[in-house]
């Protein structure tokens, strides 16, 4: 290793301990800390799943804003990605897709779902709105990506026919891309999924609200059965998301 590398490294290590110093991270509150987890996993068992009926309601609504949110933003994010493609589009058409596409990314989906929240009161239709922000944002960037290393020889080809830009995407570009988009949107739905059961947590809707109530009353083992509901769900989302990237590989 060279001398500029290693003082670097050792620059680096060095603000490690004086950033953890700064921000009261010791062994001792570690320790507490751990001490503390174990009572509260020891009070988490056995979960307690007698109110089946309102988990399964929420769960499902969790589902249902993941579903809506997952296939607007989607459907929204393929012409705003095209947009920002900068093979295809010129600057003053691709910067300006691009910069809503950041917008879109700058914040997590629990403080977007907090703006709706504000905006058109509780419940699911703020973490539908939140999501969709979401999905722009992420598969917007990805499409646009995608379709900037696409070959232009194909498209080239298209266009040297007379064919509409209606047809030159349609048999130009999207040959080329249309599997990875699926498996963007896959990725998306399964991340929708588990966003779905956190914006709950701000008032907009799922189980997350649930959760969040079972934590304030102290309900430990109702918050067990909840966490074990949406591990399960979220498992089957995985299962289903590798089953539909793998069909259209």
């Amino acid at each position: 290793m060279s001398w500029p590398a290693r003082i670097g490294w050792l620059a680096l290590l060095a603000y490690s301990i004086y950033a953890a110093s700064l921000l009261d991270i010791t062994w001792a509150r570690l320790l507490i800390g751990l001490e503390q987890g174990a009572n509260f996993l020891a009070r988490m068992f056995p979960p307690d799943f007698s109110r089946w009926k309102l988990l399964l309601h929420d769960l499902s609504e969790s589902l249902e804003i993941a579903i809506i949110a997952s296939a607007v933003g989607i459907i929204l994010s393929m012409p705003i990605g095209l947009l920002a493609a900068r093979n295809l589009m010129p600057d003053w058409v691709s910067w300006p897709a691009r910069m809503l596409i950041a917008v879109c990314r700058s914040f997590h989906p629990v403080i977007v779902a907090i703006l709706f929240v504000k905006a058109v009161g509780f419940g699911a239709l703020a973490g539908v709105l939140a999501l969709i922000v979401a999905s722009v944002g992420f598969i917007g960037k990805l499409f646009a990506e995608a379709i900037e290393e696409i070959s232009l020889k194909q498209v080239e080809a298209v266009r040297a026919t007379g064919a509409p830009f209606l047809n030159v995407i349609i048999f130009g570009v999207m040959p080329q891309v249309l599997a990875r988009f699926i498996g963007f949107s896959a990725y998306q739905l399964d991340s929708n999924l588990r966003n779905s059961t956190m914006v709950g947590i701000v008032g907009a809707g799922g189980i997350g609200g649930t959760l969040f109530a079972a934590f304030q009353r102290f309900d430990y083992d109702f918050v067990l059965a909840i966490l074990l509901a949406i591990i399960a769900l979220i498992m089957v989302s995985e299962a289903f998301s590798a089953r539909l990237r793998a069909t259209f590989q």
